[in-house]
């Protein structure tokens, strides 16, 4: 990361709520083909949330803590405040003296905008701005929101603008919270009411909503230059599993989350929403 921070835009998207079971199932069965075609061997990877539900987990993913590879570690970080006694502090690892990784971005010349999803990040409520106000510049609207049934489509392209502003000798660092996976997600599934509520089926039918548009947020973000990005979820959610229903729980399919980074290239064609 030291010789990307300073040189590569940097994007992280959250898919806010996505469970790992969902995420790996739909690409194991070819269903959501835009961001299969940047996982590592068309899977994502197997990590566990630093929190269990948004806020907390986004606190310690902006202090440098992304989700932690589900296997025993340590597992060096690829960014990290100096620590004394950090055990996963690495060679490789991007370290700042800033108490947080978006202002020390900010520091090493980074624009840093945050285009916010759920409630966390709509600013309406003192608490609402605790998370954007970290960035210089945040961007939230209704229609980005979690009762929005066209939430993704209008962040990114809020995102595009972003980014046909942003000057061309400047690096930008953009975060996106993905709202869609959220409850309520049981619109996004053809066929369903109100009455029926959420279900793992909607879930994932909000995810392929995702995909459909997601290369137009990838082929924007690597238009400039080479953009490293990292796309995972904050935090799981349960649909009646061992009779728990929500987050903000200690059970497994809220701690499991899929998690891929990878390099996004300038001139590599991004697939047009089916």
């Amino acid at each position: 990361m030291n010789e990307v921070v300073g040189s590569d835009d940097l994007l992280l998207v959250t898919l806010d709520t996505l469970r790992y079971d969902v995420a790996e199932h739909l690409a194991a069965q070819g269903r959501i083909p835009h961001l299969a075609a940047h996982l590592p061997g068309g899977r994502w990877e197997r990590r566990h949330a630093p929190g269990n539900f948004t806020y907390a987990s986004h606190q310690a993913m902006f202090a440098g803590f992304l989700p932690t590879p589900a296997a025993p570690g340590p597992h060096p970080r690829l960014f990290a405040a100096r620590f004394a006694g950090s055990e996963t502090t690495a060679g490789r690892t991007w370290v700042y003296d800033a108490p947080d990784l978006v202002s020390a971005l900010a520091e090493a010349g980074y624009r840093t905008v945050c285009i916010g999803g759920v409630g966390f990040f709509n600013r309406q409520p003192p608490l609402g701005s605790v998370l954007p106000g970290m960035f210089q510049e945040s961007h939230w609207e209704p229609e980005f929101g979690v009762a929005s049934p066209t939430s993704f489509e209008a962040q990114v392209a809020r995102a595009e603008r972003v980014v046909a502003e942003q000057p061309p000798e400047r690096r930008l660092f953009l975060f996106l919270n993905v709202a869609a996976l959220h409850q309520p997600n049981w619109f996004h599934l053809d066929g369903a009411t109100p009455d029926a509520g959420d279900t793992w089926h909607s879930h994932a039918a909000a995810l392929e909503y995702v995909d459909r548009h997601i290369g137009r947020l990838f082929a924007a973000m690597s238009r400039r230059r080479r953009c490293f990005a990292i796309v995972c979820s904050d935090h799981g959610t349960t649909y009646g599993d061992d009779g728990y229903t929500g987050h903000r729980l200690g059970h497994e399919a809220v701690w499991t989350v899929p998690y891929a980074h990878f390099f996004l290239e300038p001139g590599r064609p991004e697939a047009a929403p089916r």
